[in-house]
């Protein structure tokens, strides 16, 4: 494993030379000065921000050592899903704190807004102006290698966090699990990076290999690329994390277009893919930059189609086909 390159004082516009570059980064220091990195009693902090209402979380036995993920076969679990107060909520993850073998409590993805309407505000996110932050809250838990389908900035607002990063090239390294099921609404590796069965999945120690890591304290925070493969380990008995997902893209559609050519060109006979791959290279992916540049602009068609009317009417010419097609 190497580690993750380091960042001091970034600014909104070392950040876009960051995104631009295409690689995690630790920011460190970044959220240093918010008021709840700084707070004495982080729960506290929440507990006096926060609105009345129900979080939905997930708990598990002291038995699986914080690795939630599927159960005994696919399409089960090993930890549960519940819903309590969040106040609740933060009482047991106090009692767990005090437990020889704590049990594991997670409480992920919670917007903001909808229970701290004053968190974002008071702790304000320069790099990505507009975009809600979300709240991670629990003890000693392992998320499973995953990919988010955006750009993601995590801050740490408390506890400590273990960052294991993956290029999106390592997908074949990774034994990824199915699209669907998935524990937590993702895709996730069968292979538990903490414990991993090496006789199993032999190609996940190349991945290892080629691995980025960081360790994050409070105030710290990690640039995770695109679709860059990720594992979080909390490493404290109380942990917060602040993470803020965006789109630079939003109307694209990778997701059904990937789709789409599991149903029309994986079944192809070898010969037929290799000149598919070669057609999605060149003008798809641009592997040998602009496919139109021998062509007049009036000529380019397709080619040309960036703006938003002319992929509109692409995309209207594509699901006429699927209807045609879907008809007959």
């Amino acid at each position: 494993m190497n580690p993750i390159r380091s960042r001091h004082g970034v600014t909104p516009a070392i950040f876009q030379e960051i995104r631009a570059a295409g690689e995690p980064v630790v920011m460190k220091g970044l959220a240093a000065d918010w008021p709840f990195v700084r707070a004495a009693d982080a729960a506290g902090y929440l507990r006096a921000m926060a609105l009345p209402g129900t979080v939905h979380f997930m708990r598990a036995p002291a038995e699986i050592e914080g690795r939630m993920h599927y159960g005994a076969t696919i399409g089960s679990r090993n930890f549960t899903r519940e819903e309590a107060p969040f106040a609740r909520f933060l009482d047991r993850l106090g009692e767990q704190a005090g437990a020889e073998r704590p049990e594991a409590l997670a409480l992920q993805g919670l917007p903001a807004p909808q229970l701290m309407p004053g968190f974002a505000e008071a702790n304000p996110m320069a790099l990505v102006p507009g975009v809600a932050p979300r709240l991670w809250i629990g003890n000693a838990a392992k998320v499973a290698i995953h990919h988010d389908p955006t750009e993601n900035i995590a801050v740490v607002g408390a506890g400590r966090r273990r960052f294991t990063l993956f290029a999106p090239e390592q997908v074949g390294n990774l034994y990824m699990g199915p699209f669907d099921p998935t524990p937590a609404g993702v895709q996730v590796s069968m292979v538990h990076l903490t414990a991993p069965d090496h006789a199993r999945y032999p190609r996940f120690a190349t991945a290892m290999a080629a691995a980025l890591v960081a360790e994050l304290d409070p105030g710290d925070a990690i640039y995770i690329p695109y679709q860059w493969y990720h594992h979080v380990e909390a490493l404290d008995r109380f942990n917060v994390l602040v993470n803020y997902w965006w789109d630079p893209v939003p109307d694209a559609s990778p997701w059904e277009a990937m789709m789409h050519g599991f149903v029309s060109l994986r079944s192809l006979p070898p010969d037929q893919r290799r000149a598919w791959r070669a057609m999605f290279d060149r003008y798809v992916f641009l592997t040998d930059g602009d496919p139109g540049t021998h062509l007049p602009p009036e000529a380019r068609g397709v080619f040309g189609a960036t703006s938003p009317q002319a992929i509109a009417q692409m995309r209207a010419m594509l699901f006429d086909g699927l209807r045609k097609r879907l008809g007959r």
